[in-house]
């Protein structure tokens, strides 16, 4: 079960790699338009005979141009192989999960390179569920597979451990109710900033920016739609956010003596919320501009980078379960 698990992300990896391939083709091809040349109008003098008698007979139509519409037809193609390659690697993505805790017999959130694997599953996942209900978001998904093959190959090849049973102070049931929740919302914070440096980028562009990276986002949905995604994946996945830090003081009574005792994971998961509150705040102050607002986002989200791969690295502490010591 442990080899077909790291045969699966290794399959997974590939998927999102041609899903990524996909929509680049997409997004290359996405501005085509259908361009017919228009016949003239005008009308064709005709001599018939002596006298100079004619008549008029109208000019022939100009053919119709097919280049645009066969530009069109291929980047619809390669949009729809990309969605089906994105969600062919989400099945492999999850059945490696699965095989991996069938493996360990246990949940797959014990170190790091699992709660990685977990994460980006749920980015992936929420993302088809949003592109099914919104069609029109399907450029946005070159950005997302990029995310998604930069994280599980690093979580493969940098952060792979071999299976080994849980440290005895997450041989809880709080291991459950906390960690699933932590990784539920982290996978939505994850997929939520996909669209807040979209956002940044496309509102530049909209605002006559054509510099780097403005320009990538030329092709993206417009700034609107993708704050208001931004907005919408944020106020969902903060109160999951807010249960879990606090399923997880409560465990840390159970578990250490005290609720809170500011350990480097605690203090960096208050941070994120902190930070997390403020975006939702800002977002709700009319006076605050929404460019402003998602920057706070993105900054969110960067803490709990920090608090994934910062903490677990460089300290040391009772929640240092990453693994890779």
């Amino acid at each position: 079960m442990s080899a077909l698990s790291d045969n699966l992300v290794t399959f997974a990896i590939l998927t999102y790699l041609i899903a990524m391939i996909s929509h680049a083709v997409e997004y290359a091809l996405g501005n085509a338009r259908t361009r017919v040349a228009v016949a003239s109008p005008a009308r064709e003098l005709v001599g018939a005979g002596v006298g100079g008698g004619g008549g008029v007979i109208p000019a022939p139509p100009a053919p119709v141009q097919p280049t645009a519409n066969g530009a069109a037809r291929r980047a619809r193609i390669a949009g729809l192989v990309a969605v089906g390659a994105t969600a062919l690697a989400a099945v492999l993505h999850l059945a490696a999960l699965v095989t991996r805790g069938l493996a360990a017999d246990r949940m797959p959130w014990g170190n790091m390179y699992e709660f990685v694997l977990t994460v980006t599953f749920i980015g992936v996942a929420a993302w088809l569920v949003v592109l099914w209900k919104r069609p029109s978001l399907r450029k946005l998904g070159l950005f997302l597979t990029l995310v998604m093959v930069l994280l599980v190959a690093t979580a493969e090849l940098v952060l792979y451990v071999p299976i080994v049973p849980l440290v005895p102070a997450l041989n809880s049931y709080w291991f459950v109710i906390h960690v699933s929740t932590i990784v539920f919302a982290s996978g939505i914070f994850l997929l939520g900033a996909v669209p807040a440096v979209g956002f940044l980028m496309r509102n530049g562009y909209e605002q006559g920016k054509r510099s780097f990276p403005y320009t990538l986002a030329k092709r993206l949905p417009g700034a609107v739609s993708l704050e208001r995604l931004t907005f919408a994946l944020h106020a969902f996945a903060f109160p999951i956010f807010t249960f879990a830090v606090i399923a997880g003081a409560i465990w840390a009574e159970a578990a250490w003596g005290r609720p809170w005792g500011w350990d480097p994971k605690e203090t960096w998961a208050f941070i994120s919320w902190v930070v997390y509150a403020g975006y939702l705040h800002a977002r709700a102050t009319p006076s605050v501009k929404r460019n402003v607002a998602t920057w706070i986002a993105v900054i969110g989200f960067l803490t709990m980078l920090m608090n994934l791969f910062g903490v677990n690295i460089f300290f040391t502490g009772l929640h240092s379960y990453g693994g890779l010591n």
